[in-house]
């Protein structure tokens, strides 16, 4: 029988895995990591709503606003991230 990925197994384990975030048990995830990824899904699409919603009454300085404040979160995460990254590895 031919193995998938998104086999029922690994369906399950996900499922599983995602349950452990909330409870007390060890998770292969990072509940941090997850929830600010969300956080930040949720608010790339409501900017990409906004910009397709206005971009007819938007000037070029709104755009390059609108893209340094995308530039400016993303870098803030990215260097959120490479901290813990070099924090955690001290620590072993």
């Amino acid at each position: 029988m031919k193995k998938y990925f998104f086999g029922w197994t690994n369906i399950k384990w996900f499922i599983k895995e995602i349950g452990n975030l909330y409870t007390g048990k060890d998770s292969y995830f990072s509940k941090k990591r997850v929830e600010s990824g969300i956080a930040f899904i949720i608010g790339q699409w409501g900017m990409i709503y906004f910009i397709v919603q206005n971009i007819s009454t938007m000037s070029t300085s709104d755009v390059v606003l609108w893209a340094g404040v995308e530039f400016a979160i993303s870098g803030y995460m990215l260097n959120q991230i490479q901290k813990e990254k070099l924090t955690n590895n001290s620590e072993e």
